[in-house]
Order: structure tokens, then sequence, then C-alpha cells
């Protein structure tokens, strides 16, 4: 057997807890839009809540990409450019809570470097993926 498509199960478990994080996060961006509306960077054109909407389904249809392994690779690069792209929200939401209590800033500040490990976990779930799918694996 081909060891490049021998299933990897923990591979598979991260993907998938990926997927079930980005699928909670996607549906919150819904049932509880005030908090992500007051983090999206203004510089942003339009109305915050259009773009909370915007990433709360771009969540969901990463996580479902995610979750299928005939598209996980694809999810992972995706879910990897999500992460990279929700960065300055987590920068914007830093820096609107200086004056919130030393908890709160230190919790704000914290969420800026948790988007590496997201990323480089999604990179592992897209490099892992074991179903056909159309995205060439990086040289």
């Amino acid at each position: 057997m081909d060891s490049s498509r021998t299933p990897d199960r923990a591979a598979d478990r991260s993907a998938l807890q990926l997927a079930g994080l980005l699928a909670v996060a996607g549906a919150a961006h819904f049932a509880v839009p005030k908090p992500f509306d007051a983090i999206v960077p203004r510089v942003l054109p339009g109305r915050p809540r259009t773009w909370t909407h915007l990433s709360g389904a771009a969540e969901l249809a990463v996580a479902a990409a995610l979750a299928v392994p005939r598209t996980r690779r694809a999810g992972g690069w995706l879910a990897a450019g999500l992460f990279l792209a929700v960065l300055p929200a987590n920068v914007q939401m830093a820096a609107d809570w200086q004056r919130r209590s030393p908890a709160l800033r230190a919790a704000a500040w914290a969420r800026v470097p948790l988007q590496v490990p997201l990323v480089v976990r999604s990179l592992r779930a897209a490099r892992g993926a074991t179903g056909a799918n159309t995205c060439p694996e990086p040289r």
C-alpha cells in the first residue's frame, strides 16, 4: 500500500477538531453577532454585521470542507487563510480592550498569537489529507 495514502487517524481527528471549532464559531456569528460586530476592524467598508455574517458563513463552509475527507486538503488551506484573515479582528479587539480589566486585556492579547498554532494545525490537516481532491500539495 502507498504510505502517502495510509489513513492517519490522528490527522483525521485533528482536522475534525478544527472543523468543530470553526463550526461552533461560525454558528456563534449568527446566534450572538454583537460581540463579533464589535471587533470588525473599522477600516472595512460597510456594516459590521455584514462582515460578521460573511465571516461566520466562511467559517461554516471551511468547517464543512475540513469535515469531509474528499475536501479536507482544500479545507486545511482555506482554514489557514481564514485564521490569517481574522487576525486583524483579534488585534482590533485587543486594542479596543485596553481600558478593560487586566485579565480581559491579557485574554484579548493572548488571542493574537494563538492564531499561529491554528494556522499550523490547518496546514497539517491539509498535508495529512488522504481523500482525493483537486488542490495540489505544496513543493
